[in-house]
């Protein structure tokens, strides 16, 4: 079963928590916040939310996350046989752009379909998905390794007239190489043309603060991923096995903190939800209200 499931979620990819009972952020955690002094980032909707509604109506799909009012959205995957200029005219036709794209490394034969992307989506912000957990993270040299490959992907991209970041999940921020976390040796070491889309949900998975991270990451944290529920631990996790999550502000996490500390440094907040226990819809329309009515983004035209 982990095979199988690990092979779905890259094949999608390539062609490019958690629970229901999660505590409500109070209104008083809006006191320290104050709109009026910051630039809102822009709203986008990562399209792994609707996975599995894409594979059997792909426009009727589309229509309904632009009815919800999103704008933009971040692309994932789409079905196999389904080239990415088609899938481009189904998302012009029910007037979505393109604000991210989630590829491969732009290794080997990958730097084609990586351009592909870019041109098919009209989009600069090309951004490592970052699944599954590459083992080179359990060591320094590892690390270093790595860190060596997203430099080259980075002078790549930009040689390309691009934008290459990467997408982190829990064990960039639970796994200590040399006794410091792997996101610290990231940090330090990536060519600084390199952005962050911090996915906040799983560094609360991997027990630390995403306020604290957004605000230590600064100008490199470009991006959010914004994703609510318990934000705890499961061993299930390793096998790409989550618990529902919640809509956005119906969990655990304190998104005004994290908006705060991220100090205008965020460009684009985007929503992602990996599994949800009820309509995946409603759960988007719940989240798009939250963060529009409480000033936490704004819709980008």
């Amino acid at each position: 079963m982990k095979n199988k499931q690990t092979h779905t979620r890259r094949n999608f990819l390539q062609l490019s928590g958690i629970g229901l009972a999660g505590a409500v952020i109070p209104s008083s955690a809006f006191t320290a916040f104050s709109p009026d002094k910051w630039r809102p980032a822009k709203l986008s909707v990562q399209l792994y939310t609707v996975r599995e509604q894409i594979k059997s109506d792909i426009p009727g799909t589309l229509k309904r996350v632009r009815e919800i009012g999103f704008n933009y959205v971040e692309t994932a995957f789409w079905p196999d046989g389904l080239s990415l200029q088609k899938a481009a005219s189904y998302l012009k036709d029910v007037g979505l752009s393109v604000s991210s794209a989630h590829v491969e490394l732009p290794l080997g034969d990958n730097k084609k379909i990586f351009l592909e992307t870019a041109a098919a989506f009209n989009c600069k912000r090309m951004i490592w998905h970052g699944w599954p957990e590459d083992k080179r993270y359990s060591s320094v040299e590892g690390t270093m390794e790595l860190i060596s490959i997203y430099n080259e992907s980075a002078k790549f991209a930009k040689a390309n007239g691009l934008q290459f970041g990467l997408h982190n999940h829990w064990w960039e921020y639970r796994n200590k190489v040399g006794g410091r976390f792997v996101y610290e040796l990231l940090l330090e070491n990536l060519d600084k043309d390199i952005f962050f889309e911090v996915d906040t949900y799983w560094v609360k998975v991997a027990g630390q603060e995403p306020a604290t991270i957004v605000k230590k990451l600064g100008s490199r944290a470009q991006l959010l991923h914004i994703k609510d529920g318990p934000a705890k631990w499961d061993d299930n996790l390793p096998n790409d096995i989550p618990e529902p999550m919640t809509a956005v502000g119906k969990g655990t996490q304190n998104f005004p903190a994290i908006v705060k500390a991220a100090d205008d440094n965020i460009e684009w907040m985007v929503v992602e939800m990996d599994k949800t226990a009820g309509d995946v819809f409603v759960a988007l329309k719940e989240s798009y209200d939250y963060l529009i009515s409480n000033k936490l983004c704004t819709l980008a035209v």
